[in-house]
């Protein structure tokens, strides 16, 4: 079976798509069960990871990684590799092609708030997600609660969507250096819903009772309406005591999570919401917003606040980083949340769909070709316009 990949999230600096991407291919080139298949990834640049050319094939289709990329010149290379499936692990996909398709949606937060996008952004991706999702012979998304947002945003049967949740995939931490230091650690893209204003100012409140407190924050800034975090930072005297990392390597990140005593994520909306997960494995507890996918991933293994609550945001933390009897609590319930998350069980679970999405349409053709030797005729199925349409 040859298997085609859109791998731009694996071009530059990879986030969260990007990490998803790669953590499955790393299981994929190490599974003696995937040799039957071929793989062949599709990006517009050299890739900016680690792939067995032995295992897995590169094609490059120069171009920019956006929409005419993957609506034009990547469907015209790919007609001449003859796949048989194709796979999009970042929201969207070629609309036009004749093979099946599988695609990966984590999160539809541009249908649920329209207000956090750019109004062309917001409507290129509703558009996009949207018919993709319609056309895919299967949807695989991160959690029940993005389930449940897709049947409802998109309107899409229930049994077309499958929850296969990811691997966490936390850099290697050394705990030696930071033991005994009251650092605050946030990682991810920085997005308005993850109020990282409001962790900063809570923080502040942490800093004047702790000399020793300081915070990291890593992410680059993709705010709209923007966001002056800098100023945030400026205005609350932390200048000094904030260090903003744009992007860090796996490394470099390592030796945060090393450092970090307590790990903060005041998101009021995610597809599942990694970066806990990495800092649980990391035996940093978190602290996050209460809202129905954070119990879902990390249960009874964080401190929850509301939204808003500075205070409480304040207390929260000052418990993390001080009462060991606190950290020992929620550090005990890791192993029970981190358990649904495995790599190799991301890998094999997606593997079987990406097959049985061909096996399922062989039979769709096999039964058209029977009906067709009979002398019956028929019209075509739902399925079979999805896999010839021009329009």
């Amino acid at each position: 079976m040859r298997i085609g990949i859109d791998a731009r999230e694996i071009c530059g600096h990879a986030t969260g798509a990007g990490r998803y991407l790669s953590g499955l291919l790393r299981e994929w080139a190490a599974d003696e069960d995937t040799r039957r298949h071929e793989l062949i990834l599709y990006a517009p640049e050299r890739l900016n990871v680690e792939v067995d050319s032995r295992r897995v094939a590169t094609r490059l289709v120069r171009g920019s990684t956006g929409t005419w990329w993957e609506q034009v010149r990547l469907p015209r290379a790919m007609s001449q590799d003859h796949l048989d499936v194709f796979f999009a692990p970042a929201f969207t996909a070629p609309l036009r092609l004749r093979v099946p398709t599988v695609v990966a949606i984590h999160d539809v937060s541009f249908v649920a708030h329209p207000e956090w996008f750019r109004m062309r952004e917001g409507m290129r991706r509703r558009m996009l997600t949207r018919q993709s999702a319609k056309r895919a012979r299967a949807v695989i998304t991160i959690s029940d609660f993005s389930r449940r947002e897709l049947i409802d945003a998109f309107g899409i049967a229930g049994e077309q969507v499958h929850v296969i949740p990811p691997g966490i995939s936390a850099p290697a931490a050394d705990r030696v250096n930071g033991a005994h230091e009251a650092r605050v650690l946030f990682v991810g893209s920085i997005f308005n819903r993850r109020h990282v204003p409001d962790l900063v100012r809570s923080f502040a409140m942490v800093a004047r009772r702790r000399a020793d407190a300081s915070l990291d924050l890593v992410g680059d800034n993709r705010t709209y309406p923007h966001e002056d975090l800098q100023r945030t930072i400026a205005s609350e005297g932390l200048d000094g005591r904030v260090r903003w990392h744009r992007y860090v390597s796996d490394d470099q990140l390592g030796d945060l999570y090393g450092r970090a005593r307590a790990f903060a994520f005041l998101s009021e909306y995610e597809g599942l919401g990694l970066t806990p997960l990495e800092a649980l494995a990391s035996g940093v507890p978190p602290l996050l917003l209460d809202t129905p996918v954070a119990r879902e991933s990390c249960g009874d293994a964080a401190l929850y606040v509301g939204l808003g609550d500075l205070s409480a945001t304040a207390r929260a933390l000052e418990l993390i980083l001080t009462d060991e009897a606190t950290r020992s609590r929620l550090l005990a319930a890791a192993p029970a949340a981190l358990a649904k998350y495995s790599w190799p069980r991301a890998a094999r679970e997606t593997l079987a769909l990406i097959e049985s999405t061909v096996v399922s349409r062989q039979s769709t053709v096999d039964s058209r070709d029977s009906t067709a030797a009979s002398g019956l005729t028929t019209g075509p199925t739902t399925d079979d316009r999805r896999l010839t349409t021009d329009d």
